[in-house]
């Protein structure tokens, strides 16, 4: 079995031998320029780590899931479009390097070349592939949909939220996971036990961002903290903190929510201060680690020797304890 470390090693190497021979060639130097940002590359780490579970050779499923990668990179650059966003991993975006009809354009190339690669997987098992991963990207791009719609909006649920989260984040992490067990020939109970937990870490992982955006450590967050304060983003934090406060708190809120014009530091520094005095913090912590129990017990339940599970149980704590 091998490390998540060890896998990502994989990842790396086979990611930038990758050629790009089509022309023109300005059209692909966007996609390689995304691609070598690095990043934590979750994504293909769990196709792999899924796959090891029954198999021994995880390098030999590398392409389908530098797929998985290539078309996660493409909803960045295209949400780093919508939102109009100048830096991504401290690189400028796409649309700030070159313009926007670019990002356009070589993002789309981008998801045909997600597609490519996704194909590369023997026939027998290319049905059920293709099918998990368009049904993940249709969701996905609706977890977009209800994410620019909640902008608009001062009533979004906490249930709302989740499933959001789900559609946006946690089903290309379920997808990933399941894609790695069908190529491997795991059982089908398995395969959708995988899925399951997928789903379930990438809902703490984003709950988790929530919660790094608003009491990480700048230095090692790699951005500088309250962003998400600072554009009123309807977080797991924001929605509990209007639900839980009290009439003089839930004014406060308000009032900075809806400010026009105020000091970027202040306004951070303050609905920080409201979260603490409501709970927000404990509440998101609480939920981040019922998702990550849930988690490892669907783990527990996958039929394969425990010593197997060490390396994917490992790599789960590792996402549960990150502090970017």
């Amino acid at each position: 079995m091998l490390s998540s470390n060890e896998i990502l090693k994989l990842v790396n190497e086979f990611l930038a031998q990758l050629p790009y021979e089509r022309k023109p060639k300005s059209l692909y130097e966007p996609v390689e320029y995304v691609l070598s940002m690095g990043g934590k590359r979750i994504r293909p780490v769990l196709t792999l780590m899924g796959y090891n579970l029954w198999r021994e050779n995880p390098e030999s499923i590398l392409m389908p899931a530098v797929g998985l990668e290539t078309y996660h990179n493409y909803t960045l650059l295209h949400d780093d479009l919508m939102d109009n966003a100048d830096m991504r991993r401290g690189h400028e975006t796409v649309h700030r390097r070159w313009d926007a009809n670019k990002a356009i354009l070589s993002g789309d190339s981008m998801l045909v070349l997600a597609y490519q690669r996704m194909q590369q997987v023997p026939s027998d098992k290319l049905p059920a592939v293709l099918d998990i991963f368009t049904q993940t990207a249709l969701e996905i791009g609706e977890g977009q949909e209800y994410d620019m719609d909640f902008e608009t909006r001062n009533d979004v649920t906490e249930e709302e939220y989740i499933e959001m989260i789900r559609l946006k984040t946690s089903v290309l992490l379920a997808c990933a996971l399941k894609i790695g067990a069908l190529l491997a020939d795991a059982p089908k109970e398995d395969a959708d036990r995988l899925y399951r937990l997928g789903e379930q870490v990438g809902l703490a992982f984003q709950l988790q961002d929530d919660l790094l955006d608003v009491y990480g450590d700048p230095k090692v967050f790699g951005k500088a903290i309250g962003g998400d304060i600072t554009s009123n983003k309807k977080t797991y934090m924001l929605i509990n903190a209007f639900n839980r406060a009290n009439e003089k708190q839930r004014a406060e809120l308000t009032r900075w929510v809806t400010a026009k014009t105020f000091n970027r530091e202040v306004k951070v520094a303050e609905v920080t201060r409201l979260y603490d005095e409501i709970g927000i913090r404990e509440l998101c912590e609480e939920r981040i680690n019922y998702y990550f129990q849930q988690a490892s017990q669907t783990l527990s339940e996958v039929n394969v020797p425990e010593e197997r599970k060490v390396q994917l149980r490992t790599y789960m704590d590792e996402l549960l304890h990150r502090n970017k």
